[in-house]
């Protein structure tokens, strides 16, 4: 257990990450932590989440699958009677599979989307249950570029994230009289990361019928700024949104991409 450490741009906030045992997620939560937050490590494997939250000052972690209504509404339950409100969820948990659309298995395409997608909707309602009642809190999507511009045989992920911006917008409208905010962050490719080191190179060099090295170096060729997206790009950006600095924004997907996507 460390320290804790004080006067955070988010000092004393509470706040839920999903998808938080590894990668991004658990880059988000550190973060957080160093701002001066609670934070809750969600994740579907409990063993690396309660990693990832003794490492954090004040932390505990929750197993959740965020496709399930129960778990989700469990999750957010834990973290009022541990810490008595709710000021920020990062709903960060998501999956990519990818394939050619006349091959693509249904139970495939569907699971994606019910990760993505519904897993957000379940999230976000959620947290907005206990917002409410507080009036205030900030919900921030951790979507992709790939909400912003169609990705080839990728088309599950793709709608999934479309549909996460349609999603962002339609709450930041129906929860603003409640002085919750609702923001989408859309990264582009997180190319060194343990996700695409460990599946993504191969599965879409497999897909696309080129090599790992074309793969990367076809991705990073996109990039104006001509380097990978890192994890503390998208906490930049998470900690603005959450904090008063953004207050007068909700309803935006602010693009992390390096001048990839720049709509």
């Amino acid at each position: 257990m460390q320290e804790r450490q004080v006067s955070g741009k988010l000092d004393g906030q509470v706040a839920i990450v999903t998808g938080a045992a590894q990668g991004l997620g658990a880059a988000l939560a550190q973060r957080l932590a160093k701002e001066g937050c609670k934070v809750v490590v969600a994740d579907m494997n409990l063993e690396k989440a309660q990693e990832v939250a003794a490492a954090l000052p004040d932390a505990m972690a929750v197993h959740v699958d965020v496709s399930k209504e129960e778990m989700v509404n469990r999750l957010v339950d834990q973290t009022v009677e541990k810490y008595g409100r709710l000021d920020l969820f990062v709903a960060n948990a998501g999956i990519v599979r990818s394939g050619p659309i006349e091959t693509f298995e249904y139970d495939t395409w569907r699971q994606v989307i019910d990760v993505n997608l519904i897993g957000y909707f379940l999230c976000a309602r959620a947290a907005a249950r206990v917002m409410i009642k507080q009036n205030s809190g900030s919900i921030i999507q951790i979507n992709s570029k790939s909400g912003k511009l169609g990705s080839y045989r990728n088309s599950a992920y793709a709608a999934s994230k479309f549909g996460g911006i349609g999603l962002t917008q339609s709450l930041a409208l129906e929860l603003a009289d409640y002085g919750i905010r609702v923001n989408a962050i859309c990264p582009g490719n997180l190319l060194d990361s343990p996700l695409w080191q460990d599946s993504l190179f191969e599965e879409y060099a497999r897909n696309q019928g080129i090599t790992v090295e074309e793969v990367r170096a076809k991705y990073l060729g996109k990039v104006p700024l001509g380097r990978s997206c890192a994890y503390e790009d998208v906490a930049n950006v998470m900690v603005f949104l959450a904090s008063s600095d953004a207050s007068y924004m909700t309803g935006q997907a602010i693009n992390v991409t390096g001048g990839q996507e720049m709509r």
